[in-house]
């Protein structure tokens, strides 16, 4: 198994995009990782833009870095809600300064510019959030998934199993 051995945080708030959250966790399942599902603490439960529940195994500020092997967070509206939570963003910022794997898919790029790690870097998202990205120091191009070290980024859905095969490469 490709992830054996591997243990990846992958976030969840409230309005995540279920696809961007559902499909890495059963790939990264599949490959062998150990997924821990974190939260910012808001709640113990989440619910996906359609409504569909996740139970979180650990809330951000009883988790760090060196616990893991990299990150993984969805979009939808959820990064909006996790980049309030500053356990949150510090999560995402110590992996990234730890040189482990920070992959962010979607709006989950909103998470990449509040924890101030995408100057000169090489990146993807959602068109919508283009400028919020530019404006953090990035480089943004339209591409299905962009590796950049250990910083991989998609734009949508349609990426997701690109996204996912640069993943379990990285780790």
């Amino acid at each position: 198994m490709v992830a054996q051995g591997k243990k990846v945080a992958l976030l969840v708030e409230e309005m995540y995009n279920e696809f961007e959250f559902w499909y890495p966790f059963y790939r990264l399942k599949e490959a062998g990782a150990d997924v821990v599902v974190v939260g910012s603490g808001s709640s113990m439960d989440y619910k996906s833009k359609m409504g569909i529940p996740c139970t979180v195994d650990a809330n951000a500020d009883a988790v760090t870095a060196p616990a893991f092997d990299g990150v993984i967070i969805p979009g939808g509206y959820a990064p909006d809600h996790m980049r309030r939570h500053p356990a949150m963003v510090k999560l995402v910022k110590d992996l990234f300064d730890a040189g482990k794997v920070v992959a962010a898919i979607c709006h989950a790029g909103w998470m990449l510019a509040s924890a101030d790690i995408l100057k000169g870097r090489t990146v993807t998202s959602f068109f919508a959030i283009r400028d919020d990205l530019v404006h953090a120091g990035a480089k943004w191009v339209d591409e299905e998934v962009v590796v950049d070290g250990k910083l991989i980024t998609s734009r949508r859905p349609d990426d997701l199993p690109a996204f996912m095969r640069a993943v379990l490469a990285e780790l």
